[in-house]
This record gives structure tokens, C-alpha cells and sequence, in this order.
């Protein structure tokens, strides 16, 4: 795992594994107070990275507009910036 990797440029899958990786070291009890500290801050941050790409995808398939028989009549592409 790369702790020092800009936790924005990770895409959701990577981000999402290196938390899963994180957890499974604080759960094991095995790492020092030090690197338990570390390794939470970077997971909170991936938390939160993994939070906003869901939170884009939820926009995203929002934005499906529907026709009036009910089926997906067209998207428009979500802004966020």
C-alpha cells in the first residue's frame, strides 16, 4: 500500500481496497500505536474519498430522465464542478 499516493487521484476500487487493507491491519491489533494512528488518518480519508465517488455515481444516475411511459428516455451528464 502506497500511504504517501494523493488520496484523491485513486480511483473508487483502489481507494476502497486500500481501506479494506487498513481495517484488516487495525483489527489484527498487531500494528504500533504510531503506525495505528497513521494508518487510521490515511483511512478516514479514504472513507470519505469512497463517500464522494458514490456520492457522484448516485448524481450521475439521477440525472436518467425518465419518459412518460416510465422507461429511461435520455441522461444529462451531472456537473460537479
Amino acid at each position: 500500500m502506497s500511504d504517501t499516493q494523493d488520496v484523491s487521484a485513486l480511483s473508487f476500487e483502489e481507494a476502497l481496497a486500500q481501506l479494506e487493507r487498513i481495517v484488516a491491519e487495525l483489527e489484527s491489533g498487531q500494528a504500533p500505536l504510531e503506525r495505528s494512528v497513521e494508518i487510521y488518518t490515511r483511512g478516514a480519508a479514504l472513507k470519505a474519498h469512497c463517500e464522494q465517488r458514490l456520492n457522484e455515481a448516485r448524481l450521475r444516475v439521477e440525472k436518467i430522465m425518465v419518459g412518460p411511459d416510465g422507461k429511461a428516455a435520455g441522461a444529462e451528464p451531472a456537473d460537479f464542478s
